[in-house]
């Protein structure tokens, strides 16, 4: 765990004063968004089945089936990826992975707070601490965390699954532009029978610990679970006014 600013720890309730989105916190936002440093623009990859309620969310090359598992409500949900242009002219040339996200309900969005994973403490989150995402081999995913448990083979997934030579690996998916775009794939696990899968994407800026934290609505309720991969922070309003002297 690391310090973050996301604002609303787990374990306080929602009040008037805490009905509007951190204002850092800008998945699923398009455009010039105010406060954002760079565009952003949102995509789509597909659905996710989390037949279990377990969502798991992981480095799925170094830690796939030991990540940080959330509780949801069980179902196939939208997933999807907020992509920042960070090329100084702002023209497309140079695009960052800043949010993955699963749409688990629609709303607005009240509040951003870190997610308390399966068999952890939410008194841990005191003093602005989150749970989080180690990654070491540039990307993340999200996947039902039974389902990897149940459907993926024994022994080394390297050779096997991840890059065995062929256009299905999830290496190759991951580098197929036509499949959904490069730098992401939705890719159903081994031996699925009924659409078990992952949806894995390149991880912004590469190697780090990310965020997991869920938007509710007013009321408390689940609206989505995000790995904030910290690409899209604020504008630097002191650097703009040393600019202007």
């Amino acid at each position: 765990m690391l310090p973050v600013p996301y604002g609303v720890p787990m374990d306080e309730p929602l009040s008037s004063t805490d009905t509007a989105p951190d204002p850092e916190f800008f998945a699923l936002r398009t455009g010039a968004v105010p406060g954002c440093a760079y565009p952003l623009s949102v995509h789509e990859l597909g659905e996710l089945w989390v037949r279990s309620g377990r969502l798991e969310a992981s480095d799925p090359f170094v830690l796939l089936g030991e990540g940080l598992v959330v509780p949801v409500p069980p179902g196939s949900y939208p997933v999807r990826v907020t992509i920042a242009d960070v090329s100084t002219e702002k023209d497309g040339s140079h695009l960052r992975e800043a949010y993955l996200s699963v749409v688990l309900a629609e709303g607005e969005v009240a509040a951003v707070r870190p997610v308390v994973p399966e068999g952890a403490d939410a008194a841990e989150l005191s003093d602005g601490k989150y749970f989080g995402v180690p990654v070491d081999a540039g990307t993340v995913a999200f996947a039902d965390a039974d389902a990897v448990t149940a459907l993926m083979p024994a022994g080394d997934w390297y050779e096997t699954v991840f890059d065995d030579g062929t256009d299905t690996s999830w290496f190759a998916r991951m580098d197929d532009p036509e499949h959904l775009r490069t730098g992401a794939a939705n890719i159903l696990l081994p031996g699925a029978t009924q659409g078990e899968n992952v949806v894995l994407v390149h991880s912004g800026w590469g190697d780090g610990h990310y965020p997991v934290v869920r938007t509710d609505d007013a009321d408390g309720n689940l609206l989505g679970v995000h790995i904030d991969l910290l690409v899209a922070g604020p504008t630097d309003d002191e650097d703009e006014d040393e600019d202007d002297d």
